[in-house]
């Protein structure tokens, strides 16, 4: 395994890294048209770049509290074998090489409510949890539906 090429975003006091990979943009938190009975954590639909993309709320996911209220928040689009997801973070900060060597055994991150966190880089003067975007996409209860509903819009 080479080095991993992920782009930074920031949740609470938190760095997170998204694999380079799966990220397809960054956007600014547009009009979000909300879709009744969701999770609280996703926040509806967004139209980017002509695709239904549903929001989900990655501050709410991790700390049960919203960043959309946030003026810096940015929502990252990764694409999972499913459907494509914004993510919305409280920023979005750089993209860095993170060295193999500095990542830690996945092993660690086997903790049961966050199977989505794949590794941790234990950087110089900083940590980094890496995120795989494809297991949060799997993990999280009603992305089933919400992906079933976003291709029935996208037919129309």
């Amino acid at each position: 395994m080479a080095d991993l090429k992920v782009v930074i975003v920031q949740c609470g006091n938190e760095e997170y890294a998204l694999p380079v990979d799966a990220v397809v943009s960054i956007e600014r938190l547009e009009q979000v048209n909300p879709i009744p009975h969701l999770p609280d954590y996703m926040l509806g639909l967004m139209r980017i770049r002509g695709e239904l993309v549903p929001i989900l709320d990655f501050e709410q996911i991790l700390y049960g509290r919203s960043a959309k209220e946030e003026p810096d928040a940015r929502v990252v689009v990764v694409q999972t074998a499913k459907l494509f997801i914004g993510l919305l973070v409280l920023d979005a900060k750089e993209i860095i090489d993170i060295p193999e060597n500095t990542l830690t055994d996945s092993s660690l991150m086997a903790y049961s409510r966050t199977p989505y966190f794949k590794t941790v880089a234990n950087l110089e003067n900083r940590m980094v949890t890496v995120v795989d975007p494809e297991v949060l996409s799997q993990t999280l209860t009603g992305i089933d539906e919400i992906g079933a509903y976003v291709e029935a819009q996208a037919a129309k």
